[in-house]
């Protein structure tokens, strides 16, 4: 992944995808990490750990990440921003719903959660320069709010910080057309390559090389328009 362009590596030991995940202790959160994030630190960039637990980032930081990801985005774990502030790191605040309610304006749903989250940045002294937004593509939203958060991103520079979208292969992709995860490519290019025109600077995704690619073609000819 070094290899073929990232610039970030994203370790995390606890699924939470959407359907089928199930919820991992403190402990074995860690005994999945200790085998490996030191030689991912080691390869030389920035390293990112995924937990929404503070005792876990809290230890990744120790080992050498330098950023933490989390997919509650601070509301989960009430030592995390505590944490996020004393060790002066990024961090990202995801937006997560505990389920997909197709009721809901998503858009506004995303506004109040991300206006929360950097309430809470701001009480426990989270210097506002180290936050980036990521709306969570697929967490706690149908495939149709997924689509409908990618159209209307730019409606999050409002906030003045840098917005991740991390749109691979999720399943949103197979309601337009029908695919497994590994068959999803082109529709993550899309989905990446409209993120990256709505404002989003930061990508996160599974197959580096081609999206690497992707986004500096793209970028090549928009800087001649």
């Amino acid at each position: 992944m070094v290899a073929e362009g990232a610039d970030i590596i994203d370790v995390g030991a606890e699924s939470t995808r959407p359907y089928g995940s199930q919820p991992v202790s403190i402990d074995e959160e860690l005994k999945r990490l200790r085998p490996i994030l030191a030689g991912v630190v080691a390869l030389g960039v920035p390293v990112s750990i995924d937990s929404m637990k503070a005792a876990v980032a809290a230890w990744a930081l120790d080992t050498g990440a330098t950023i933490v990801n989390d997919v509650w985005g601070l509301q989960r774990d009430p030592d995390m921003a505590r944490l996020v502030a004393a060790r002066r790191c990024p961090v990202i605040i995801m937006h997560n719903r505990d389920r997909a309610d197709p009721g809901i304006d998503i858009i506004k749903d995303l506004g109040e959660f991300f206006q929360h989250s950097l309430e809470i940045a701001a009480q426990s002294g989270i210097s506002r320069d180290k936050i980036a937004l990521d709306p969570g593509i697929g967490f706690g939203k149908t495939p149709e709010q997924s689509m409908t958060v990618l159209a209307r991103l730019h409606e999050f520079k409002r906030f003045g910080l840098p917005l991740l979208v991390g749109a691979s292969r999720k399943r949103f992709i197979a309601t337009v057309s029908p695919s497994e995860p590994d068959q999803r490519l082109g529709g993550s290019i899309a989905a990446h390559l409209i993120a990256a025109k709505a404002g989003a600077r930061i990508i996160r995704t599974h197959d580096v090389m081609e999206t690497v690619q992707a986004l500096r073609v793209a970028t090549a000819i928009w800087d001649r328009g």
